[in-house]
C-alpha cells in the first residue's frame, strides 16, 4: 500500500500564478512545494503593468511591491496619428520589472511556509484517485494530494488538463536604456498606439532607467509584427537608444468552456489560457486564479469549486474582452475616438483600477446594440468540463 503523499500541494512554475497559489496554500497550512525550472530573479518578457486589483492583492502579501513607476497619464495615438493625452486624478497603473516582481512573490511564498525548489525541470505528470505524481528530469518523483500547474501556455500541465487555446498573439518587446531626457519625458505616463493591423497595438512603459517598448498582434504575421515594432521605435525617436533586452513571446487565450482542471491537477494563469483577450493583460488573471487554486487545494475542498470560480468570475470578462477585440480590430478609429470621450475615459480608468466589469458594460442594451452595429457578435459558450 502506498504511503501518504509527500506534499499537500505541488505547484509547477514560479511566476505570478504559481507563487500566488503557493502563498495561498502555505498560508492556509498546507505542505506546499514549488517546482521551478529556472531561478529567481530571472528575466521575463512582459509589459509589467499592474492594474489596481493586482497592486492591491500584491500589497497585501509582499513586503514591498517593487514599483518602478506609477502612471496617471495615458497618451493615445492611432498608428502614430491623432495624439491626445488624458490624465487621472488618481494612479491608474503601476509598472514593475518582472524579475523584481516575481522575486518578491517568491520571497513572500517562502515566508508563508512554501518550499521553492529552483532549477527543477518537470518531465511528466500522473495521477490516481489519491495523489499526483510529478516526475522530474533527474528521474526522481514528487507526490502531492493536489498539483497546480502554472508553467505557462506551452507547459506540460496545460496539455495534461486538456486546455484548448483559441486566440494566439505574438508580442515583441525591446527594453531600452532611458536617457535623463527620456525619464523626464515619460515619467508617470504611458503611450498606447492602436496599430496598423487588425487588433494590434503598441506601448511605451517607463520603468525608471528603462523604457519597455512593445507591440502585439495576431500570430502568423511575424514579419509585419517586426516591422510595426521597428517603425514604432523610429517614430518615437528612440532608435539610437541602447537595447538592453530584445525578446518575444506568444500569448495564448483559452477557448470558452475549456477545462481548467483534470482530476487533482488544476491549472492557473497562462497555463490555463487565462488573460484578457483585448489588451492581453495577464498578471491580474494569474494572481487571482493562482490564489483561488491555492486556497481551494489547501482546504481539500471539492476541487470543482475552482472550475466554478473561473467560470463565474473570469470567463464572462474574457468573453466580453473577445467581443471588444472584434470591434477594435474592425474599427480602431472608433475605439480611439471613444477614449477621448468622458464615457470612454471613465470606463478605461475603471479598467485600470480593476473596478470596471467589461461583462457588465456589455450587458447594457445600448452597448450591445453598438457592438452589433460594429460587427462584433456574442461568443457561443459551451459549459466548462467537470
Amino acid at each position: 500500500m502506498l504511503g501518504e503523499p509527500e506534499w499537500d500541494v505541488a505547484v509547477i512554475g514560479a511566476g505570478p500564478a504559481g507563487l500566488a497559489a503557493a502563498h495561498a496554500a502555505a498560508s492556509a497550512g498546507a505542505r506546499t512545494v514549488v517546482l521551478e525550472r529556472a531561478a529567481h530573479p530571472r528575466y521575463k518578457t512582459c509589459g509589467g503593468g499592474l492594474l489596481g486589483s493586482s497592486l492591491r492583492l500584491s500589497a497585501e502579501r509582499l513586503a514591498t511591491v517593487p514599483v518602478r513607476d506609477t502612471i496617471s497619464s495615458i497618451t493615445f495615438t492611432l498608428n502614430g496619428r491623432r495624439e491626445f493625452t488624458r490624465t487621472a486624478a488618481e494612479p491608474l497603473v503601476s509598472l514593475v520589472r518582472r524579475d523584481d516582481f516575481d522575486h518578491a512573490w517568491c520571497a513572500a511564498a517562502e515566508q508563508a511556509g512554501a518550499t521553492v525548489r529552483q532549477h527543477t525541470q518537470v518531465r511528466a505528470i500522473d495521477q490516481d484517485e489519491h495523489r499526483v505524481t510529478v516526475t522530474l528530469a533527474d528521474g526522481s518523483a514528487v507526490t502531492a494530494r493536489v498539483a497546480i500547474g502554472a508553467d505557462g501556455s506551452a507547459g506540460i500541465t496545460g496539455r495534461h488538463v486538456g486546455v484548448v487555446l483559441e486566440q494566439q498573439d505574438l508580442g515583441l518587446e525591446v527594453e531600452l536604456a532611458a536617457t535623463p531626457e527620456d525619464r523626464e519625458r515619460w515619467r508617470g505616463r504611458v503611450l498606447l498606439d492602436w496599430g496598423p493591423f487588425p487588433g494590434s497595438y503598441g506601448w511605451v512603459f517607463p520603468k525608471d532607467d528603462e523604457l519597455t517598448v512593445g507591440v502585439i498582434m495576431a500570430k502568423g504575421h511575424g514579419a509585419e509584427t517586426k516591422r510595426y515594432l521597428r517603425d514604432f521605435v523610429d517614430r518615437l525617436g528612440l532608435a539610437d537608444r541602447r537595447v538592453l533586452r530584445d525578446s518575444g513571446h506568444l500569448t495564448r487565450c483559452r477557448a470558452a468552456g475549456s477545462p481548467v482542471r483534470a482530476g487533482r491537477v488544476l491549472v492557473a494563469g497562462d497555463a490555463a489560457g487565462l488573460l484578457e483577450p483585448w489588451t492581453r493583460e495577464g498578471i491580474s488573471y494569474a494572481l487571482r486564479s493562482g490564489t483561488w487554486a491555492g486556497e481551494i487545494a489547501a482546504h481539500h475542498q471539492d476541487l470543482s469549486a475552482y472550475d466554478r470560480r473561473v467560470a463565474t468570475e473570469l470567463q464572462p470578462e474574457m468573453i466580453a474582452g473577445r467581443r471588444l477585440l472584434g470591434a477594435f480590430g474592425r474599427h480602431p478609429s472608433i475605439v480611439h475616438t471613444a477614449m477621448s470621450s468622458a464615457l470612454g475615459w471613465r470606463a478605461f480608468r475603471g479598467f485600470c483600477r480593476g473596478d470596471f466589469s467589461m461583462a457588465g458594460a456589455l450587458g447594457r442594451p445600448t452597448v450591445r446594440a453598438a457592438l452589433r452595429l460594429l460587427g462584433s457578435r456574442p461568443a457561443e459558450v459551451q459549459p466548462a468540463a467537470g
